[in-house]
């Protein structure tokens, strides 16, 4: 089979969508198709940072490498970026902006509780299979008999067909199907109320706060240099949903962190603090781009796992197998198997009280990412 490259940065989303998405529809098998690539080094010989993130060294003047970062650094002055870190074979390759800076990071949280699910789920706190009605999960007005029979798989790959409102929004709601039009684990729609009834679950069956587990079992052995969990907090309107959101604040280094966790398959210094297997599951694809609802999520051309965007990527493509944390206004955590690379970005919000500020977009940060991803920067490279 022939592949040809497609490239986000120049054309919009719906020929990125249109190009890629196609190409990958025979490949693409549900579920389990289109599995993320393995990083190229070895967790046992990585380059882990301690206290703080080791720099790479600096390019020489004038080679290939110095131009291409150059060239990525001129283009994002062009964009309302805040900060973007990226980090090589364990160490930093590219800072721009304030990476300690800690801010909202909207649905990123997503991601990240994917991440804290393995632990429990492994060791069989958790049961995927539990639907709704075994796990008593209700909800204001109560939840429908057919929608009770979603799994807690459902809900980690937005497809439960559990239509009540969300305690908050940012989601696709609005194109939702009437209540009860759909089987369980049929039909993907990006809806908040499984992502926030999610997070109850995890509370209810590890009988942990789900702060204090992220501090517990990830923060801390992750030496994250910015995390407050004071300012932590579950949020919503408990009078259309008793599920409430569970925002999480970080910076744009720390993101990176969690980032290279996962690109490590779980593992850090020797310490499986994800399940490999169930980073190896929540970056393997249940919904193909071409089968989300509505028709403006397809045209992303992104498929997704369990709480991860993936990427639908020709096999010469320097992000194919990558996967992406992804929140509003252009927060990324984007992991590049392929590269051994972790491209972590945000957008701060809000600015001076101010919430409704401008976005950095998907194909806007992609085409960052692509010529990083690009740059002739690895020893081997020079």
């Amino acid at each position: 089979m022939k592949f040809f490259k497609c490239s986000s940065g120049f054309v919009s989303q719906i020929l990125f969508a249109a190009r890629c998405s196609a190409m990958f529809a025979a490949v693409c098998v549900l579920p389990g198709g289109c599995a993320t690539a393995t990083p190229s080094t070895p967790a046992a010989t990585a380059v882990f940072p301690g206290a703080s993130w080791a720099a790479a060294p600096e390019p020489e003047p004038g080679s290939a490498c110095r131009r291409e970062l150059d060239a990525t650094r001129s283009y994002l002055r062009t964009l309302d970026t805040t900060a973007l870190m990226a980090v090589q074979d364990g160490r930093v390759l590219f800072s721009e902006g304030p990476v300690q800076s800690v801010s909202i990071v909207f649905s990123v949280r997503k991601s990240v509780l994917s991440m804290m699910y393995g632990k429990y789920v492994a060791n069989g706190t958790i049961d995927l299979d539990s639907t709704l009605a075994d796990l008593n999960i209700d909800d204001v007005g109560g939840l429908l008999p057919i929608e009770r029979q979603a799994k807690l798989r459902d809900l980690l790959a937005a497809r439960s067909g559990v239509y009540h409102a969300a305690a908050n929004g940012g989601d696709d709601a609005a194109a939702a199907p009437p209540r009860g039009s759909h089987m369980p684990g049929s039909y993907f729609l990006y809806n908040n109320w499984d992502f926030n009834a999610a997070g109850t679950v995890f509370e209810r069956l590890t009988g942990r706060d789900i702060y204090r587990a992220f501090a517990d079992d990830l923060a801390t052995p992750l030496q994250l240099e910015d995390l407050d969990l004071a300012r932590h907090a579950r949020s919503g309107d408990a009078r259309r949903s008793q599920h409430l959101a569970y925002p999480f604040y970080l910076s744009t280094r720390d993101m990176a962190r969690l980032g290279y966790l996962m690109l490590r398959q779980g593992n850090w210094r020797g310490q499986q603090l994800v399940p490999a297997d169930w980073v190896k599951q929540v970056t393997s694809q249940t919904t193909p781009a071409a089968q989300m609802h509505p028709p403006h999520t397809a045209r992303r051309g992104f498929g997704y796992g369990y709480l991860w965007w993936l990427f639908e990527e020709p096999q010469d493509s320097q992000l194919n197998g990558a996967y992406m944390a992804w929140g509003v206004h252009g927060q990324y955590i984007l992991v590049v198997p392929k590269r051994d690379m972790v491209i972590a970005h945000k957008r701060q919000v809000p600015v001076a009280g101010n919430w409704n500020v401008s976005w950095v977009g998907p194909v806007a940060f992609l085409r960052a990412a692509r010529m990083l991803a690009a740059a002739p920067c690895r020893m081997e490279e020079w």
